[in-house]
């Protein structure tokens, strides 16, 4: 399949329609980075997605996309009652959880042996790494009161804050979960894996907030230069990954029956309202509260090692916001209801949009973006040109080679180099494909949608420690 592209605006382009495409495609990104997003399938992945029945035009792509399962990583879909689980992706509602202290940072009190014996500390409570589970299931928290409350379970038994509940996407409970339409080898992957970190790019990073764009919004949503922060990327563990497979492959069987075709078995589609599109639909909430629990339990151990650490009430960890970047959401755009497929994308809704938490309907919510171990995260706010990409922006930096490339390719002492300094928990040859290298750069592709007039930055972070799984 040859991709054509041509440039429609600003850091816009558009590819080339093709005879099969049925949406048009609009990937963001600077002219610098137009080389990387080539390199893999991303583009034919894209040009596949807008072959598909019932969408919304255009099928979007973010800066940081990469190739994915299906829809690419960094790829938004819109349809009027359709549904793909590999639109979602693997890791349903994987997402990042933003906390902040009111220490402030100095390299005195905070050298490399306390950096190192924080993260060793959050280790010994939270499991990190491949199919790691708890050794015992969390007193008095059912899985299915887990899968049917999210967050809130958590919160209503003492993990947590009752404020938090505000300031997560979805208040931390998705309606309409069903755990009767999980599969049981989903359930029985996933009953012990709350409150674990997992592997690949999941990460608990301690972060420094180092530069402040937009005093005003930083201060009203109580940031400063030089806080001690903490960010949480983790999802739905190995019961959104079986359960993407289970639903892509009944989707796949399923498909002729409504005269659907995808292009490839990755992207099958049927409709919302058939019994499987619904009964997906009900186990992706599922997976969805199960990753805000998930991250709740997280934020609560971590927030106890943060207390008996530092031995201050400074030292009391506030949520920021929890947002979602793995997710098919029933939205209003264009004057409809429409299924939102987000997968590797956050929501960026602006001031004054009202599906906003009632704190931030006056500033737009704080939408979360990591870079990579070695590089700055940004939170950002959505601006109100946001409503081209469905109200949605990157999720990172987004991978610029492949985890077998990385491994074989990148050198312990470039690693080393480009950490500057930054802890870290796992021996280089664990976490290799992992390094900043691996990445695009973030500045970039933050940069692509500011220029675009999409978004904001608010302030950025420098890490100073971060924890990995292998």
């Amino acid at each position: 399949m040859e991709i054509q592209l041509k440039n429609i605006g600003l850091n816009r382009w558009q590819i080339e329609k093709l005879p099969q495409m049925r949406a048009d495609v609009v990937v963001y990104v600077k002219e610098e980075l137009l080389a990387k997003v080539k390199e893999d399938r991303s583009l034919e992945q894209l040009a596949q997605a807008a072959s598909l029945p019932k969408l919304v035009s255009p099928v979007i792509a973010m800066p940081d996309v990469h190739e994915g399962f299906g829809l690419p990583i960094g790829g938004i879909m819109v349809t009027n009652g359709l549904v793909s689980s590999g639109a979602v992706g693997m890791d349903i509602n994987c997402g990042i959880r933003f906390l902040y202290s009111q220490l402030k940072y100095d390299p005195k009190l905070f050298p490399s042996e306390t950096l190192k014996l924080l993260i060793n500390r959050i280790q010994r409570e939270i499991p990190v790494g491949l199919g790691q589970r708890r050794r015992e299931a969390i007193p008095n928290l059912p899985f299915r009161e887990i899968v049917y409350h999210g967050a809130q379970a958590l919160i209503k038994k003492g993990y947590g804050e009752k404020e938090d509940v505000e300031s997560i996407e979805e208040n931390g409970r998705m309606a309409g979960a069903d755990p009767n339409n999980l599969s049981e080898r989903a359930i029985k992957r996933a009953e012990k894996e709350v409150g674990t970190l997992g592997s690949g790019n999941h990460f608990i990073e301690i972060q420094v907030l180092e530069k402040i764009y937009d005093q005003d919004l930083a201060k009203k949503w109580g940031l400063f230069e030089n806080q001690i922060c903490v960010m949480i990327h983790t999802g739905s563990r190995a019961l959104g990954h079986q359960t993407c497979i289970d639903y892509t492959k009944r989707f796949s069987e399923e498909e002729a029956n409504y005269g659907i075709k995808a292009p490839i078995p990755n992207l099958a589609a049927l409709p919302t309202d058939s019994p499987a599109g619904t009964a997906y639909l009900s186990a992706m909430a599922a997976c969805v509260n199960f990753a805000f629990a998930n991250r709740q339990l997280i934020s609560h151990y971590v927030r106890d090692v943060f207390k008996r650490l530092f031995k201050t009430k400074e030292a009391k960890l506030t949520l920021l916001y929890d947002v979602a970047h793995n997710i098919a959401k029933w939205e209003k755009h264009q004057g409809k209801e429409v299924l939102v497929h987000r997968k590797g994308a956050t929501r960026a809704l602006p001031a004054n949009h009202e599906q906003n938490p009632k704190h931030y309907l006056e500033t737009g919510h704080p939408s979360l973006v990591p870079g990579s171990m070695g590089a700055p995260s940004y939170i950002m706010v959505g601006l109100p040109d946001t409503r081209e990409t469905y109200f949605s922006i990157n999720h990172g930096a987004g991978r610029a080679m492949s985890r077998s490339e990385a491994k074989r390719r990148i050198k312990k002492e470039e690693f080393e180099k480009q950490m500057g300094g930054i802890i870290y928990n796992k021996p280089f040859h664990v976490i290799a494909d992992e390094a900043p290298q691996a990445y695009k750069d973030i500045n970039l592709v933050i940069e692509t949608l500011v220029e675009a007039g999409l978004s904001k930055k608010v302030c950025h972070l420098r890490p100073l420690a971060v924890i990995k799984g292998d």
